[in-house]
């Protein structure tokens, strides 16, 4: 259910806003509601987990998660949309860290190696599958069935769960940090908002700088709090080792470009190159594949060269595969438009991912292994929260400045000029305004779609910006050999 609809949303996200309205601002939401509750509380419900039962906080995990998409698919409004979308969030908290730690808890040995085996290979197989059936339902039924779908799944993983998986705990287990988790969640969700409203209301609005204000001062007391407290969610005392602070910081500048990628891809494909609902969720199949098909060969370089060679080269195809996707504009084949950037960015990604997996890991020793894998998951969801939220502004803004500049250029009646620029927020689902002569209409329809290209186009190369820090941290901070001194 987690990784089919991590990847189906942002599908659905041209649907969603053609049936109920809104603008790019309340698509951002759609998804951050999701993100924020996720990033700021997998720790704790990884925690909680520990303390008062595996089974217990997964079924309860997978219980908010079924009853919130029921709520998403019977969403009026943006709003109610939100809402569940952020129970959603809350629910996958337990569920996502819940499954993988009931697995480590109930197998040994090389059992265990098999038993994460397979739960990795139905990851990966759910999140191929995930956006091809859900752009079918969007397509063949409505974007509601998108979360409909989960209700079904829902009750047999409950069912299963109750007959076949055992309850445990941790033996000793230090407690679970409740402040910390408030505390982060308030930070993360002032920064989000202020970011994310900047683009409608002005950063001279109070509500604005107000948030971004209070969320950032939020944020510095939960780093000091986690210094003090007895049983922090954030040990900040593994950061002192150079192979971790730089794997996460890694993880946030590569993580972040992945999110606001698939954040936008899906309104481009849809909006403004007219591909289908199941075509678009096709799309990104080369990408998923080759992730899946190189992750052993992958794994295999850490022997032969280290994790800091791969670290270096993953992230620089990365840069290239985004670097790519600038290119297109409107209209061409997806084979020769979008084909060749998802290959190389699945291989860029394909050579990151289990090197970084093993700096994580062999960074720290044994004992705190499940708490570094926590954090270097939530910096990478914090990493997409972060940027739908900061760089999606900078395409709303991107996407204005163009439209506005060529709008001057025209000759089209007042009113409509200020209802166009009123409405840039909606992006490419900006409508057109009523009674324009047929010539005028399709001139602006091609004026909207070229802005958003060019917005996109920005947005792209920003992201291979980002895919270069990560390689230069990898460069200036991971260590070439392969088992890293331990904290």
């Amino acid at each position: 259910m987690a990784f089919i609809d991590g990847t189906v949303v942002n599908v659905a996200l041209p649907a969603i806003q053609k049936t109920l309205g809104g603008t790019v601002i309340d698509m951002q939401w759609v998804v951050e509601g999701y993100g924020l509750f996720l990033s700021a509380l997998i720790l704790a419900g990884g925690a909680m987990g520990d303390a008062f039962g595996r089974r217990r906080m997964f079924l309860l995990g997978v219980t908010l998660f079924a009853i919130a998409s029921a709520g998403c698919g019977l969403a009026a409004n943006i709003r109610e949309l939100v809402i569940a979308r952020s129970v959603q969030g809350l629910g996958a908290a337990f569920l996502v860290p819940g499954s993988l730690s009931i697995i480590s808890a109930s197998f040994g040995g090389n059992e265990r190696g098999r038993a994460i085996g397979t739960w990795s290979g139905f990851t990966a197989i759910a999140t191929a599958a995930g956006p091809v059936l859900g752009g079918w339902l969007i397509e063949h039924a409505s974007w509601r069935w998108a979360f409909f779908i989960n209700a079904p799944i829902a009750a047999a993983v409950i069912l299963l769960s109750l007959l076949r998986v055992p309850e445990s705990k941790a033996e000793t287990h230090s407690g679970v940090d409740w402040a910390g988790a408030l505390i982060v969640t308030a930070g993360l969700a002032g920064v989000t908002y202020g970011f994310i409203e900047s683009a409608a209301l002005g950063w001279s609005n109070p509500d604005v700088w107000g948030s971004l204000a209070a969320g950032s001062v939020l944020l510095f007391v939960f780093f000091y709090f986690e210094a003090h407290t007895r049983f922090p969610m954030v040990p900040l005392g593994l950061f002192r080792r150079k192979n971790f602070t730089g794997a996460n910081l890694l993880t946030f500048f590569l993580y972040a470009a992945l999110g606001i990628f698939f954040f936008l891809f899906p309104l481009n494909l849809i909006q403004v190159q007219h591909y289908s609902a199941t075509v678009t969720g096709a799309a990104a199949l080369p990408f998923i594949f080759l992730m899946f098909l190189l992750s052993r060969w992958s794994g295999g370089l850490v022997d032969r060269f280290g994790a800091k060679r791969p670290l270096i080269v993953g992230p620089l195809i990365a840069a290239v595969g985004f670097l790519l996707f600038a290119f297109p504009s409107v209209g061409g084949a997806y084979w020769t438009t979008f084909f060749p950037g998802f290959v190389v960015l699945g291989l860029g990604m394909a050579v990151s991912v289990a090197p970084l997996t093993t700096v994580v890991m062999g960074a720290v020793d044994q004992s705190r292994a499940g708490t570094a894998s926590g954090i270097n998951n939530a910096v990478a969801r914090i990493a997409g929260l972060l940027a739908v939220a900061i760089l999606g502004m900078l395409m709303v803004d991107a996407f204005s400045y163009y439209m506005n500049d060529r709008l001057t250029q025209m000759n089209i009646p007042s009113d409509a000029l200020r209802d166009l620029q009123s409405n840039a927020a909606r992006l490419a689902a900006v409508a057109l305004p009523k009674d324009l002569d047929p010539g005028t209409a399709a001139q602006l329809r091609t004026l909207i779609d070229r802005s958003f290209v060019f917005g996109f186009r920005l947005i792209m190369l920003v992201c291979a910006g980002l895919s270069l820090m990560s390689s230069g941290f990898a460069w200036r901070m991971i260590q070439a050999h392969t088992n890293p001194d331990r904290v």
